[in-house]
């Protein structure tokens, strides 16, 4: 019990440490990424990205390029990250009592990143509706919005909160000992 309560906490300060560290670049990657996933959805293309501070902004175009409508998002990558230094801590926590452990961890990783994608893929589609309704560049009531609403506040409101947990829960029943 007190080997797994120093790992975790020793654990939970190193990943703090490199987390502060390296981010900004995970935040810039996943919201790349999810912007083109989100262009896609929404009919759209992705322009550009850039960042102030924790604020990463997507640049969004609708393909028709004769309206000349640029459209940008931000997107703050600590509402998704904050907790990713728990959840690696809870998986080192977890190492004395899992078998196949490069597995377990690469999966563990794998649903963190999942879960951030569909975090940033719901918010930029939902903001993407939003805008084009309002700018009376896509009909309103279209139910894609609702979609992306019911999505994004699953997301938000249970996964993100609650993910180091379930992740640590799904490693710990798939790869116990």
């Amino acid at each position: 019990m007190l080997r797994t309560v120093v790992t975790f906490l020793a654990a939970y300060l190193l990943f703090l440490v490199l987390w502060i560290q390296i981010k900004d670049y995970y935040g810039r990657g996943i919201t790349v990424t999810a912007s083109k996933v989100a262009a896609g959805v929404m009919g759209m293309r992705y322009e550009e990205m850039t960042m102030e501070g924790e604020v990463v902004w997507a640049t969004f175009s609708p393909l028709d390029r004769r309206s000349g409508v640029l459209l940008d998002i931000p997107v703050k990558t600590s509402s998704y990250t904050f907790n990713a230094p728990l959840t690696f801590a809870i998986m080192a926590a977890l190492y004395h009592f899992i078998n196949k452990r490069k597995r377990a961890f690469a999966e563990g990783v794998l649903i963190l990143i999942l879960v951030h994608l569909v975090y940033v893929v719901s918010l930029e589609a939902k903001e993407l509706a939003e805008v084009m309704m309002d700018r009376g560049l896509q009909a309103k009531g279209n139910s894609g919005i609702f979609i992306m609403q019911f999505i994004l506040g699953f997301t938000e409101n249970m996964v993100i909160r609650f993910e180091p947990f379930l992740i640590g829960f799904y490693i710990y029943m798939k790869f116990r000992k």
